[in-house]
């Protein structure tokens, strides 16, 4: 069993407000300082998913790749912690401030270069945008099956049995294989590493592919080409008024309530 595993390194969600920023002229958000990012919370489930199928399939490889900066090794180092084979960062200038559509460009790229895989995996969303659009993206790209917000997956003979999320419910499908998966939070725990295997993936070597490697051109990178241009990026102002209403009884402050709101044309 032949299995890839996407993951995203994210600013960490946890960032107190009065430590989150952003540069609205660059369209940035600013890192906090002293605050670590981490993997986005639901690739550890993907992760973990893979593992499990390899187990069940008695033998197999889980390969991990993730796009991003130099630190998004951490990222991949935590998915070799957990028992994933090897790991492959994309990292290049070309890449920074990429939309969802080129992302999906570039890791389908990195998959057909790794000569593709039975089972891709990848979590439900990036905690940062949460689109969730990419599986679906690299799906299309590489014309395969697309699966998303799954809690249980199973395969069976040449296909997969997925159990997946609904609003209302849970939905059992099944698809041919090589398929796309993408894992929801509902999937379960995943699985800690121990202090010797955490130390076994930091000696581990991650490849590091460029755009170049890739064969993308420069028309499927950089800001000036992003299919969803982003416009602005700022911080919301939250503003309230609140008026007390007066009153000598409760039923004289009622009938003040009545005529502020009727005043407001809100009654």
């Amino acid at each position: 069993m032949n299995i890839i595993v996407c993951v995203k390194q994210i600013l960490d969600p946890e960032t107190p407000a009065s430590s989150f920023k952003v540069d609205s002229a660059a369209k940035r958000v600013i890192p906090a300082q002293g605050i670590a990012p981490i993997v986005n919370p639901y690739d550890p489930q993907a992760t973990e998913c893979g593992l499990r199928l390899k187990d069940a399939a008695g033998s197999g490889k889980v390969t991990i790749i993730s796009l991003g900066p130099d630190s998004a090794r951490d990222a991949i180092k935590t998915a070799l912690a957990m028992g994933a084979d090897e790991g492959v960062l994309l990292n290049d200038k070309a890449f920074e401030d990429i939309d969802n559509f080129q992302t999906a460009k570039a890791l389908a790229a990195a998959i057909q270069k790794l000569g593709g895989a039975d089972i891709i995996l990848m979590g439900r969303a990036a905690a940062d945008w949460d689109m969730g659009v990419v599986p679906s993206g690299v799906g299309q790209i590489l014309g395969l099956p697309v699966i998303t917000v799954a809690k249980a997956v199973e395969v069976g003979g040449a296909g997969i049995k997925v159990t997946r999320v609904l609003d209302d419910g849970f939905q059992h499908v099944e698809a041919a294989l090589p398929c796309i998966v993408s894992i929801s939070n509902e999937f379960g725990e995943p699985r800690y590493p121990t202090l010797r295997q955490i130390m076994m993936a930091a000696k581990k070597t991650v490849q590091v592919w460029s755009a170049a490697d890739l064969g993308l051109a420069d028309t499927d990178t950089g800001t000036a080409n992003r299919a969803m241009p982003l416009e602005a990026l700022y911080q919301p102002k939250v503003e309230s008024n609140v008026e007390i209403i007066e009153g000598d009884s409760p039923e004289e402050k009622a009938r003040n309530l009545a005529q502020k709101l009727r005043a407001a044309k809100l009654i």
